[in-house]
């Protein structure tokens, strides 16, 4: 198994759990039991998972908002710092008596100077001749402050420039430097160079300061809400630890009770709801564990009374039994009433007396005094003696019994008189249900063990009734008419036989498909359980079926011959 199932028991309403073998799983295995097992994990998960995915959201949605926050605020500055800019460039340049292009050209680079000079912060300057311009009396080289970056103003933005020369324009870039690139912004706008004509001015601002102040609150976030999720994760270990390990601590003590340990108690500790569950379990354990030794002095009373009336029964039974046999060996000499009245007599007797059989063998075996008379013993010729004992039954019922064993001797060790029961009481059941259909009775053996199949083609059985089939007295149909036993106790009988056998009685079968019953013992006295017999509940899935039948007989016994039809 590969997590953790539960499995009903054959014979009573209990479901069992069990937990599956760690050491055959791999990682994934372990990982999918450990989620399964253990409601502490399923919270602190869910609970993980969705403090991390919030966690994640907020972190985003602040980071985007402190991020926006911060560039639009830096770009706000830039541009009121760059209109006073523009316009002191203007006026500056409006003030010059520059009149040759070397003293334009000086004029440029002083301009470039101050502007540089009046900056807030790092700022490159670029003075371009505006390239739609008309004409000039003089002509004069582009300056920049740093001409390597001049690159990183678009034609996008010049285009722009030169089609509203008197507003300024924007836009972000990403300013190379030695620790990677950092962001910037470029505003341009246009200014009258005297005797040159009109030129392009573009002023470069670095944001690398603000980046570094949006990193910093980054990381601080990241590791605030880094630290959350762990104590949040503690707090949740620690909250559903206390909630869990009652719950625990409860199982724990509830498996110990089921294990038949029933003055199993929990401590208190405490008046909170996890103490009232305690101790309302506690109560509970203690109602319990008075009931069930009631139950059990009650049980024990009932096993010695029926012991006992068994045994006080067969005195007078046997007198009975004595009168009922002279009047049964007498019964020609009366009349027909008298005849038919000794008759149902003696076999209301037999009944009877199997009934007393039967309660004195379930007494034996309530009091652990059911003991094995172990012999070698060659099944194949016993299983045949029993087969050709119950042929009269057959034939009333008109039932043909197929027996298939193999051809050499099957030898096992094995009580006699018990194991003629068990298959005596396998085969009558079949017979009673099989509604006139065919019965297979199969005989099969490993080096270990043993096994006998007696299946019928009738009524068949119910999973309700496969669940009830070995409980005393039960009967799958109490109004239904029964010719042979009737006591309800053969099947429980042949379990507790195949059991102190050390083995074990099978069944199976659905309803209009027949039963399938097989017992299985070991082949040697003394070596303990059986892990797989030779014969399965589905006999098409029997593996050596051709290997092991080798020898085929049919009863009842053929009209024109003397034996079985083989």
């Amino acid at each position: 198994m590969s997590a953790s199932t539960a499995t009903r028991s054959p014979n009573t309403d209990a479901t069992v759990f069990v937990r599956p073998d760690r050491s055959t799983m791999g990682f994934f295995g372990r990982l999918s039991l450990a989620w399964r097992s253990s409601l502490q994990i399923k919270v602190v998960f869910s609970v993980l998972t969705m403090t991390i995915v919030s966690l994640a959201v907020l972190s985003a949605l602040m980071s985007t908002t402190i991020r926006d926050g911060i560039f639009n605020q830096r770009v706000d500055a830039v541009m009121s710092e760059s209109a006073r800019a523009f316009s002191g460039t203007q006026s500056l340049l409006n003030s010059s008596t520059a009149a040759n292009s070397t003293q334009v050209q000086q004029l440029l680079k002083d301009t470039i100077a101050a502007l540089q000079a009046g900056a807030s912060g790092q700022r490159d300057v670029f003075l371009w001749r505006m390239r739609t311009a008309a004409p000039v009396q003089v002509t004069v080289n582009d300056v920049s402050s740093n001409p390597e970056l001049g690159g990183l103003v678009s034609a996008q933005l010049r285009e722009a420039v030169a089609a509203a020369p008197q507003q300024a324009h924007w836009q972000s870039v990403g300013i190379p430097t030695e620790g990677g690139v950092h962001p910037g912004v470029v505003v341009g706008s246009s200014v009258e160079v005297p005797v040159a004509g009109t030129f392009e001015l573009y002023l470069m601002y670095s944001m690398e300061t603000e980046q570094y102040t949006l990193t910093f609150l980054q990381r601080v976030l990241a590791v605030s809400l880094g630290s959350l999720t762990i104590v949040l994760a503690l707090i949740t270990w620690l909250v559903t630890r206390q909630v869990v390990h009652p719950i625990i601590t409860v199982s724990a003590a509830a498996g110990r009770i089921a294990d038949g340990h029933l003055d199993e108690r929990l401590p208190v500790r405490g008046y909170d709801e996890v103490a009232a569950l305690e101790s309302s379990f506690n109560a509970m354990a203690a109602s319990l564990q008075d009931q069930i030794e009631r139950l059990g002095h009650l049980s024990a009373l009932q096993r010695r009374f029926v012991s006992d009336v068994s045994h006080e029964l067969r005195t007078p039974l046997t007198t009975i039994r004595m009168a009922a046999d002279v009047l049964y060996d007498a019964r020609n000499d009366l009349v027909e009433p008298g005849q038919r009245s000794v008759e149902l007599l003696k076999d209301q007797i037999d009944r009877f007396e199997l009934l007393l059989t039967d309660l004195l063998e379930i007494s034996r075996f309530d009091a652990g005094a059911a003991r094995l008379d172990i012999d070698s013993r060659d099944l194949t010729a016993m299983t045949a003696g029993i087969i050709e004992g119950m042929v009269p039954l057959a034939e009333a019922k008109g039932v043909d019994i197929t027996y298939r064993s193999p051809i050499d001797r099957v030898v096992a060790d094995v009580d006699a008189i018990r194991f003629e029961r068990i298959v005596r009481n396998l085969l009558a059941n079949a017979i009673e249900h099989a509604e006139g259909k065919p019965v297979h009775v199969d005989l099969a053996a490993t080096v270990d063990a043993v096994a006998v199949r007696v299946r019928d083609h009738g009524i068949g059985l119910n999973s309700s009734e496969l669940a009830h089939v070995f409980d005393r007295f039960w009967r799958a149909d109490p109004a239904r008419a029964r010719t042979t036993g009737g006591t309800g106790l053969g099947l429980s009988i042949s379990m507790e036989d195949a059991l102190l056998h050390g083995g074990r009685l099978e069944a199976d079968g659905s309803p209009g498909h027949g039963a399938t019953f097989i017992l299985t013992l070991p082949r040697h006295a003394g070596v303990g359980a059986i892990d797989h017999g030779p014969l399965s509940t589905d006999e098409d899935r029997d593996p050596l079926l051709q290997v092991m039948f080798r020898h085929v007989s049919t009863y009842p016994k053929a009209a024109e011959g003397k034996g079985p039809r083989t």
